[in-house]
């Protein structure tokens, strides 16, 4: 049962970042529309919904994508920092959500006014980029590990971790699209008891890597 609930975490951080991706691709689409028509009501309409979609839709699917991937990160013995290819995917996640969040949002909601501009057409295209080279570094996990950490790799979490990633992760995507923007309650609580306790299986050897 607990290697179930830890596939059911994979195939939830899967879904949701697929799902982040599709809707960066809607809102590069529908700001691209905004930009290219001479129609005020057809520019007016696709920066309402687009900014409709960041946040019913990108911001929901976002935070349970980055949920899920660091509490795998966490929960098993990839690590955050033991391989490049789970490095460079923590730092690119980080970077995106605080885009995201203070700078996109922000912008979108000017846009409905202002119209779009080429730089969120490229912006939200880059996104969707990004998180479809993130996919490729989890099937192909290049460069091998990062010089001077432990070659002993961690252990795997408790079956909580996965059974409380994928109900909560689960529940602050419902909370969200019910009240119509991101609220991520639960994944904070658990990101910080799960992170507080991560000493406590790390030291643990594993017998091999999990596939996160």
């Amino acid at each position: 049962m607990a290697k179930r609930w830890r596939q059911l975490t994979v195939w939830l951080h899967i879904l949701t970042s697929v799902g982040w991706m599709a809707q960066a691709m809607t809102l590069c689409v529908l700001l691209s529309v905004g930009l290219a028509t001479d129609d005020a009501v057809v520019r007016d309409a696709a920066t309402a919904m687009a900014l409709r979609v960041d946040g019913r839709l990108v911001g929901p699917m976002a935070d349970a994508s980055a949920f899920t991937g660091i509490m795998l990160a966490a929960a098993t013995p990839w690590g955050f920092f033991r391989h490049w290819w789970v490095l460079v995917k923590f730092g690119i996640t980080v970077v995106q959500l605080y885009l995201g969040i203070f700078v996109l949002s922000r912008v979108l909601e000017d846009s409905v006014t202002a119209g779009p501009s080429a730089a969120q057409v490229v912006g939200t295209g880059l996104m969707a980029s990004a998180i479809a080279f993130q996919g490729w570094l989890s099937v192909a996990k290049p460069w091998g590990t990062v010089r001077g950490r432990p070659r002993v790799a961690g252990g795997t979490g408790p079956k909580w971790v996965f059974v409380a990633t994928v109900l909560g992760g689960l529940a602050d995507l419902v909370l969200a699209f019910v009240v119509g923007h991101p609220l991520p309650l639960l994944s904070l609580v658990l990101l910080v008891v799960g992170l507080s306790r991560r000493p406590r299986w790390a030291g643990a050897r594993a017998t091999r890597p999990v596939r996160a």
